[in-house]
């Protein structure tokens, strides 16, 4: 069964993160900077929670609060859903699904980061295994293809 160290093998372990201490203006203007949807809040080279552009949005926007005067600290997800790399892919799927989460860190037991996955990320990995079966079912089934001749 495929785990989470094997997808972060493939995707790589670069994560965007945050201190506690900035603001959600800071926040936002980085996701948007890197085209992503949530940053890892790092206190001290752990996990301290994660801001997501739903938490800017419900917490900042719709409650009318000056974006450049909240922090990070203000505005994240503090009770953050964490993974480890033995994680498999299906208890991560379950747990996004679940939980209704679209980002899940993967730490290690001192809760450092040590990367990050998103549903994209699961759902690409599902995919690919999917192709690669239905080539190898075709060609089980009907043999390999002959060659076109020019």
């Amino acid at each position: 069964m495929a785990t989470i160290k094997d997808l972060l093998v493939k995707k790589g372990r670069h994560v965007s993160s945050i201190g506690p201490e900035a603001s959600a203006l800071d926040a936002a203007l980085l996701m948007n900077e890197h085209k992503i949807g949530s940053l890892v809040v790092i206190h001290n080279d752990k996990v301290e929670g994660i801001i997501t552009e739903r938490d800017i949005l419900q917490r900042v926007v719709a409650a009318r609060r000056d974006p450049a005067k909240c922090r990070v600290a203000d505005t994240m997800t503090r009770d953050v859903i964490c993974c480890t790399e033995v994680t498999t892919l299906d208890e991560a799927r379950g747990v996004m699904k679940n939980r209704r989460i679209r980002h899940l860190p993967v730490v290690n037991p001192r809760r450092e980061l040590l990367g990050l996955i998103s549903i994209g990320d699961l759902n690409a990995h599902l995919a690919t295994d999917q192709e690669v079966t239905i080539h190898f079912l075709h060609e089980y089934l009907y043999g390999h293809a002959p060659a076109e001749s020019p």
